[in-house]
């Protein structure tokens, strides 16, 4: 491991600790945190991270720490744009490979309990931008409690969301996905 790679192992570390830092609002544990553990398919067999779900005043906050995303890459001679990566929830918390060449099919389609078009799932997030590899992001939702997403999965995609297609964005494949839990 040379010296960029403790670098940014030292990054993740401390967005992490950030991360499950309790603010005061609700104790961490049962009832008030979830979390994801994401682990890339046969598509991107290095991506890797953490997804932490808190129940804050009004919602869920959400902060994620991966590593091992693929670089961005435009598209061209009919091959999809890698990049900035679709982030969602996914219906059901399975995620086994299936066909290695699309993967994680088995985690279902978006997430979208109250049957809205695609951009306002309550499972809709914002993109991962890869740097060099590294992505980590804190963001708020009043659409659903912690409760509601416990057994559900979160898959990071191949490229970007455009956040209009139906039913689900355009994103393409599925990179990564991950079972959210109680954190405990």
């Amino acid at each position: 491991m040379d010296r960029s790679d403790n670098y940014v192992d030292m990054q993740v570390q401390q967005f992490n600790q950030y991360c499950w830092q309790n603010h005061g609002i609700y104790p961490v544990g049962k009832n008030y945190m979830a979390v994801a553990k994401v682990v890339g398919g046969p598509l991107a067999p290095n991506l890797r991270g953490y997804i932490y779900f808190r129940r804050v005043q009004g919602g869920t906050e959400i902060c994620v720490s991966v590593t091992g995303l693929p670089p961005f890459t435009p598209g061209k001679n009919g091959q999809p744009q890698i990049g900035p990566h679709g982030f969602h929830i996914h219906e059901y918390g399975k995620c086994e490979v299936g066909d290695p060449k699309d993967p994680f099919k088995s985690a279902g389609g978006h997430w979208n309990p109250t049957n809205q078009p695609h951009g306002n799932h309550a499972g809709d997030f914002p993109v991962l931008f890869s740097n060099n590899g590294m992505a980590m992001m804190s963001f708020f939702t009043n659409k659903f409690n912690v409760e509601d997403i416990i057994g559900k999965s979160v898959i990071i995609h191949q490229g970007p969301d455009d956040y209009k297609t139906q039913p689900a964005g355009g994103a393409g494949k599925r990179l990564a996905c991950g079972v959210i839990r109680w954190y405990s």
